[in-house]
């Protein structure tokens, strides 16, 4: 593999903007890296800072990265699938693609949604049918949405590529839409990620692999096919080190950026209070292609 494009979810705030997201990046020894443009939370949003956004630039070409490996997430609490809240959905997620053009940024991830007191067909529907009106709303922005792969915990959408696939299929000019897989979700959601390849293979009959554009590399804390979607950092789950290494080395995966979004490290086993970034220690790791089984342990020693 000539670049391992490599990184983690950093925080875009209000001070520093997207410079500081790569400063954060550079800390973590990454090369790409995710944020959101404000509190994943709400729909609160600073103005963007254009002097932040080149000085950003400037140190992103001095270090060699590059903005196309850059993603934007969009915040969980928007759902298309809601009827009550369809407009109001549509109208931000817009504003947020043209907060990603405005930043320069290409691709912009979103979980589907889901479909409370509703067909999934009918959920399908309403998301396809948000899309067209944020994509046709866009035009002037290349801008990509990404739809990430989900777990199928409770009502989710995109638990499978056939849904993803029938969203896609049904958006009336869908050019700018793209995946994000997530290899927590996709061995919660059931499918065996230890054959990569052969996961690879199924979603390029069924989608196409040329809409892959980017993965986010957790492991997860439960059995695969669980449909419960909580994270685990890397090696320390059920999926385990050698297959995310596996993936993250993976040559039909070289130009695609890897985003670490595993769980922030609790002071000591007896603490739920997770404080300590793991992204710095398991890059290094999946860097190495040695498993670290003193990495917490390490990273706990560190910061204290």
């Amino acid at each position: 593999m000539d670049k391992l494009y490599i990184g983690s979810h950093v925080s875009f705030n209000k001070d520093k903007q997207l410079l500081g997201c790569v400063e954060e990046t550079l800390s973590y020894g990454g090369n790409c890296f995710m944020f959101y443009t404000g509190a994943p939370q709400n729909t609160r949003r600073n103005s963007i800072n254009d002097e932040l956004t080149l000085k950003a630039y400037q140190l992103m070409k001095e270090k060699g990265m590059e903005l196309d490996k850059v993603i934007v997430h969009s915040p969980y609490i928007v759902n298309l699938c809601n009827e009550a809240n369809f407009d109001f959905s549509v109208s931000f997620l817009t504003q947020e693609v043209e907060r990603c053009n405005e930043l320069g940024i290409r691709y912009m991830v979103l979980h589907p949604g889901s479909s409370v007191n509703m067909e999934r067909s009918r959920a399908s529907y309403n998301i396809s049918k948000g899309l067209s009106y944020i994509l046709d709303d866009t035009k002037s922005s290349n801008v990509m949405i990404l739809l990430e792969t989900m777990a199928g915990k409770g009502n989710e959408m995109g638990k499978c590529f056939e849904e993803i696939r029938d969203i896609i299929d049904s958006v009336n000019d869908n050019s700018r839409l793209g995946v994000c897989m997530d290899t927590c979700h996709l061995w919660d959601a059931g499918y065996d990620i230890r054959d990569f390849d052969g996961v690879l293979d199924c979603f390029d009959r069924v989608i196409g692999i040329d809409r892959l554009k980017c993965i986010h590399i957790n492991d997860s804390k439960n059995v695969m096919g669980s449909h419960k979607d909580r994270h685990e950092n890397i090696g320390f789950g059920y999926i385990g080190y050698d297959v995310l290494r596996d993936i993250v080395f993976n040559e039909r995966l070289r130009d695609i950026p890897k985003i670490l979004e595993t769980p922030y490290v609790t002071r000591d086993d007896n603490s739920k209070e997770r404080l300590y970034a793991p992204y710095k220690w398991e890059i290094e790791m999946l860097k190495s292609k040695v498993f670290d089984g003193d990495m917490i342990k390490k990273m706990r020693g560190y910061y204290e």
